[in-house]
């Protein structure tokens, strides 16, 4: 049930899949198990005739509109130049947007027929919209240029189309000889280059077919009165490939070719007309290579994988592009100057009331799961709506194309009101923000409330409304877009605001009803109900910050905004008057000076913090709680510190006691007093229960409590504190210690902020960690963090200033502007000098007047004088002042130098950061004597788009109550968990996802675990693709899908594409970290394996001997990983016959598991006999060779075994460094498996055999156990 027509093809996939999968689910436990059934209803099957093509079978499902029928037909072959017409059943015409179940006498095998309806303008232009979009759907420039929510995808250029024609392929894959597996140079271990162009790969399918050369709306629309009158809706004009130049009218009957020339109108039909309903009909007709080409491109169309042509739910940008030709297109330019907000010819009533919309789909109902999966989706698709049209209207209003609704006043206070959406830029208008930072709090605060949005939208408390809210940073302009508060505009903003200030708390007012709203969120995100003083000195409520207002809208909604501060501050960059923070902050050097008094802790830090008061306090409790036993028994001392600590129970003991505590009918005064105290110490608001929440109004300057709870006051400033310790002494370390084990494995800014989110960490502690790792005794295994960290913060550092440089370009001289500061970024070019744009039209009288045009003020050159040591300087003090972390760099060749960086690297991440797009080509940038960029290398600069992403509870919980399953063995209820799990993300988010993403992944493990290879290459192909489409082609994700991708595709026989996806897997890693990461070694141990079973022995000794030295380095020469590597490429020499080389890497194997494992250990004992077979094979050589020196050429010679490994026992080792298990799967073995499992968990929980348990417990984890 995809929201876009394209979702189709999958969803049948999916239909299909239900009806196999949906047997077992009846003795589960869950309770949404019984739900599930509701929404798999069967599909069935309907026969559809239209015009001119013989009947075909369709396969719908009941929940199905009418109107995804017209999306199916329109994307299939024979019916795709169709788009006006009805679907009937027995005479009766079908209502679009009815369901399919609410149809009378539709059932299986019913037949509809498509028929012909007459055009109206609007059907006209949707139908030449069509036309235009078939033309071009095989041409990237949408992908490339970032609209219609298209994307790059470069799968099947290395995967040669399908891969699931696996029967075709066997024959060419037992000829090994066929294969050509040498990489390109630049892919090699150890080499130097790391060329740009192989990023985006020439496909062939887009060496474009051309069907027209031109089509295009003719001068001669609209048509006059007495034209209109004779049915004429529009004129187009037509040259054919053939140089026909053909005029077209659209009447309601359809298209036919009329008398008109390029300077003669004349509407009278031409003879013949070829009057046709369809406009491929008609130019099929006239033009023999349109009728050829438009065939063949179709039939390529539709080969193409669905998930490489669905648009995705939010716009992925690309950083580079390749030189695109601009064809004429008729669609686009009148999209550009019809002012198109939204779609309005597909919406009646013009422009979208995005507030309405967005509030009235939070409304619906959500007591079952066929009605949370309804709401869910029409949440999800009306955010993924509101987020593009309000970044094409950020963008309309920096680029000066939407007219302020205070035009009068100076540029940077103007807003703006756009297709009901409303646009303010971040700047301190009327010093709003003057005690908090000026204009960088104006900066911090869109994003902080954004936070504050998503996590009162997660909480999703009933009557409770917030705004949609995107934030867009473009062109160094920050954009913040609100939808509108029905009313809001026709009142003054004092009157309307009936809880909380206005003026960050001089004046406060509260109310009940938000109150009472509020409360409830208060729990889940920790927020503590606080009395504030007005004006007149008397304690107002509030359940929330200060700053957070209450506005009922017109429509009686009750709406809260400005939730920027809904997190506690962050005290460690927030130094206040007289008050000390704890030691461990104190010798890191906080508090320290920040830029702006906005500095929030994160939710997750929050949450983290909480959960590790809790053990506390549990601990705590139950120590008291076996003092009193012990003094019951014994009457004696309590226990001396140091004991207590032995005595500390486990977590399953603490939760007994805690248990315990709550039964004893709570009266026992002695079980009281110990939860009190426990309480008081870890700091709860409460003193019965654990119960921590924070005042986010603490330390907000302006806001005052009343003298009576100084005390609750002071406690509150504690908890502040104790959170900011716990931060740096808690989640940075564990942070650094989740690098050194590998459980976080960041491969670039992203993927390294991310890391630091999930912990809590904000991205302003970058410097703090760089010096915590710099420092550790263990510095030299986290090089690859210390790199990509310092990378992150020069490159952020850059677009910090960036911003600025780019508010004082005028639109005319950007591209100049923006090469010339990659200029002084990146190129080793020493006198970098910006080429003022030599005005194209420059005329010989200066033209005075132009002056006052831009925000910046008029021809604004000061950018120009910008020159590389300046920007240098300007980033390592941005670095000290921000993140108060000293670079040792003046240039950026001594930052590559120092720090070991790559140019290329650094490119990639201030282009994604900052939204520049560079053409796709090999940049020199160490020449010393030209700059690397020209303005032409500049193509486009895009916006950098936040927003809200909503979420599919249900599906979720199946996914993980699917993961969990797995981990304990139940293979196949886990993977039906997973499927159900797929359904439910389809059915919310449609095809498209992220989160479809990992679900995908997981399944193709769980098929590839089980046994089944084809399925297991469909799943992590469309894994592949999605990530692809979704996150970006070269995203760390997007590596390790095509990683998993090569190990199916090598399991099913393809072992040239598992070799072509792993080169690509290895440039992409270049490209992103470079070769210096510990997950490289992994990659090269894939290459190295396969290309030793395809024979390619010293190819295979230069991937592994550098897997072999990268494992040593990162997991220390001592750990497992590196004893499997040496012998892996022990297995190599062998095969080369080098047995002296495979003996002395043997036993560097054998020595580790000796120490690691013991004598006794299964991979000892396999290392000590594989060393006895090297050393009789090596022996028997040296016979062989002792004879030939004494009896010269006449010697009998033993023929020695030389054989290639066998392809079985190279898949063996690409599942062991893999951490892939098998389990034989016949359904005996599964049940006996389980019992195993069952039998296992039992005794663990009765403690015993743990060792056993230890070595036997199934890994299905994405990495291998950890040393």
């Amino acid at each position: 049930m995809m929201m876009n027509g394209d979702g189709e093809h999958s969803q049948t996939e999916q239909t299909e899949s239900k009806q196999d999968g949906g047997g077992d689910t009846e003795q589960g436990e869950d309770p949404n198990e019984q739900e599930v059934i509701v929404i798999q209803d069967t599909g069935f099957t309907v026969k559809i005739q239209a015009p001119g093509t013989d009947t075909f079978d369709l396969q719908v499902s009941p929940q199905e509109m009418v109107q995804e029928i017209h999306q199916v037909l329109m994307d299939r072959e024979d019916t795709c130049h169709r788009t006006c017409f009805s679907l009937q059943l027995d005479g009766n015409v079908l209502d679009n947007f009815a369901e399919l179940k609410s149809i009378e006498g539709l059932q299986e095998g019913s037949l509809l027929k498509v028929v012909e309806e007459p055009y109206t303008v609007r059907e006209a232009r949707i139908h030449v919209r069509h036309i235009r979009d078939l033309l071009k759907s095989l041409d990237p420039s949408d992908a490339y240029n970032g609209v219609d929510c298209n994307s790059l995808s470069f799968l099947s250029v290395f995967t040669d189309g399908d891969l699931g024609e696996s029967e075709k392929r066997k024959k060419k894959g037992s000829e090994l000889e066929q294969i050509d597996c040498t990489p390109p140079e630049h892919i090699l271990p150890g080499s130097k280059e790391h060329p740009l162009v192989p990023l985006q790969p020439q496909n062939k399918d887009w060496k474009p077919l051309q069907c027209l050369k031109v089509l295009t709306m003719s001068g001669w629309n609209p048509p006059p009165g007495n034209r209109k009158m004779h049915g004429d809706l529009m004129y187009l004009y037509i040259v054919t490939v053939e140089e026909r130049h053909v005029s077209i009218t659209a009447s309601t009957r359809g298209f036919y070719l009329n008398q008109s020339t390029t300077y003669m109108f004349n509407p009278k039909p031409a003879n013949p007309s070829f009057l046709s309903h369809s406009l491929v009909e008609l130019l099929s007709q006239i033009s023999p290579a349109f009728k050829r080409n438009f065939t063949a491109l179709q039939k390529k169309r539709v080969q193409r994988h669905p998930f490489e042509r669905i648009a995705t739910p939010f716009q992925v940008y690309s950083w580079t592009a390749p030189q695109v030709d601009h064809a004429m297109d008729c669609v686009r330019a009148e999209d550009a100057y019809t002012s198109r907000l939204g779609y309005e010819e597909h919406i009646p009533g013009q422009t979208r009331d995005w507030n309405e919309e967005l509030q009235t789909t939070r409304e619906l109902g959500r007591k079952n799961l066929p009605e949370r999966l309804l709401r869910e989706r029409a949440i999800f698709k009306v955010h993924s709506d509101f987020a593009a049209a309000a970044t094409r209207g950020a963008m309309a209003v920096i680029d000066g194309n939407v007219m302020a609704i205070n035009p009068g006043e100076e540029t940077r206070m103007q807003m703006f009101i756009w297709n009901n959406i409303f646009f303010s830029l971040g700047f301190d208008v009327r010093d709003h923000y003057r005690e908090l930072g000026g204009d960088s709090a104006a900066h911090a605060a869109p994003t902080n409330d954004l936070n504050g949005v998503r996590a009162y939208g997660a909480v999703d408390v009933e009557g409770l409304y917030t705004l949609g809210t995107v934030v867009v940073d473009y062109r160094g302009y920050r954009v913040t877009a609100q939808s509108i508060i029905p009313g809001i505009l026709e009142r003054e903003q004092e009157q309307s605001v009936i809880y909380g200030s206005i003026d960050f708390g001089k004046t406060v007012v509260s109310h009940p009803k938000y109150l009472e709203l509020l409360e409830k969120t208060s729990r889940p995100l920790k927020v503590h109900r606080h009395a504030v003083l007005n004006e007149k000195d008397e304690p107002v409520e509030l359940c929330s910050s200060v700053e957070c207002k209450g506005i009922i809208g017109n429509d009686g909604r009750h709406y809260i905004l400005d939730l920027l501060r809904t997190f506690p501050p962050d005290l460690n960059f927030l130094p206040v008057e007289g008050e000390e923070l704890p030691t461990e902050c104190q010798q890191l050097g906080f508090p320290r000076q920040h830029r702006h008094r906005l500095a929030c802790l994160r939710q997750e830090l929050i949450e983290a913090f909480v959960e590790h008061r809790y053990l506390v306090f549990m601990k705590m409790a139950a120590m008291q709680l076996m003092q009193q036993k012990d003094s019951k028994q014994e009457s004696q001392s309590p226990l001396e510190g140091k004991e207590a600590e032995e005595s500390i129970p486990g977590l399953a003991q603490v939760k007994e006691l805690a248990h315990s505590l709550v039964t004893e009918d709570g009266f026992d005064p002695k079980s009281r007093e110990v939860v009190v105290n426990a309480c008081k110490a870890v700091g709860s608001i409460s003193n019965t229960s654990f119960d921590i929440r924070f005042n986010p109004d603490i330390f907000s300057p302006g806001v005052r409590f009343s003298d009576d709870n100084t005390e609750d006051i002071k406690k509150q400033k504690q908890l502040l504190k104790d959170a900011g310790a716990f931060l740096v002494s808690c989640q940075i370390p564990s942070l650094v210690k989740d690098c050194l084990d590998h459980t976080a494995l960041p491969m670039d800014g992203a993927t390294l902020t991310e890391a630091f989110h999930q912990r809590g960490i904000n991205v302003r502690y970058l410097g703090t960690v760089l010096e915590f790792i710099d420092k550790a005794p263990t510095r030299a295994q986290l090089d690859h963090v210390f790199r990509i960290g310092i990378t992150e913060l020069i490159t952020r550092c850059a677009k910090h200033i960036f911003k600025t440089y780019l508010q004082g370009v005028e639109l005319s001289a950007l591209s100049v502007a923006v090469s010339h500061f990659l200029n002084c970024f990146l190129s080793s070019f020493p006198d970098v000098v910006a080429h003022l744009p030599v005005d194209e039209l420059a005329s010989r009288r200066k033209n005075r007047r132009r002056r006052n045009r831009v925000a910046g003020g008029g021809d604004n050159t000061a950018w120009a004088s910008l020159t590389p040591s300046d920007l240098w300087r300007n980033i390592v003090s941005e670095a000290q002042e921000y993140y108060h972390f000293t670079l040792q760099c003046e240039s950026v060749d001594q930052a590559v130098e120092r720090y070991g960086l790559q140019k290329i690297t650094l490119l990639r991440e201030i282009s994604l950061k900052a939204g520049i797009q560079v053409l796709l080509k090999e940049y020199n940038f160490d020449s010393r004597h030209k700059p690397s960029f020209t303005e032409e290398d500049i193509l486009n600069i895009f916006p950098v788009v936040k927003h809200v992403n909503p979420k599919a509870s249900d599906a979720f919980h199946f996914f993980q109550s699917g993961q969990a399953k797995v981990q304990q063995g139940f293979l196949k209820e886990g993977c039906e968990l997973i499927n159900e799990a797929l359904n439910l993300f389809n059915n919310v988010y449609g095809a498209m996802h992220v989160e479809i993403c990992a679900c995908l992944r997981l399944l193709a493990r769980l098929n590839y675990i089980m046994g089944d290879h084809p399925e297991a290459l469909s799943n992590q192909q469309k894994a592949v693709l999605m990530s692809e489409r979704v996150l970006g082609i070269e995203h760390p994700n997007t590596i390790q899908e095509y990683m998993h991708l090569a190990l199916y595709c090598f399991a099913n026989g393809q072992l040239s594409t598992a070799l072509k996806l792993l080169y690509r897997a290895r440039y992409l890693m270049l490209l992103v970290c470079g070769e210096d990461h510990p997950e490289m070694a992994l990659l090269d141990s894939n290459i190295g394996l396969v290309l030793h079973g395809v024979m390619e022995y010293d190819l295979s000794l230069r991937f592994l001997e550098n897997a072999l030295l990268i494992n040593s380095k990162y997991h220390g020469p001592r750990s497992l990983k590196v004893a499997l590597s040496h012998h892996l490429v022990a297995r190599v020499y062998e095969s080369k016959a080098e047995f002296r080389s495979a003996l002395q890497h043997e036993k560097e194997g054998y020595t580790i598991y000796k120490n690691q494992v013991g004598e006794a250990h299964e991979k000892t004992k396999e290392s000590s006999e594989y060393l006895k077979y090297l050393t009789q094979q090596a022996v028997a050589l040296q016979r062989t060779m002792n004879e030939i020196y004494k009896n010269g050429s006449n010697a009998s010679i033993m023929p020695l075994k030389f054989t290639a490994p066998s392809m079985a026992s190279v898949l063996e080792q690409l599942n062991v460094i893999n951490g892939i298990i098998f389990i034989p799967l016949s359904q005996k073995d599964l049940e006996n498996l389980k019992a195993e499992v069952q039998r296992r968990q039992q005794l663990q929980e009765s403690g015993k055999n743990e060792e056993q348990l230890e070595n036997s417990q199934l890994e299905l984890e994405d990495k291998l156990p950890v040393d």
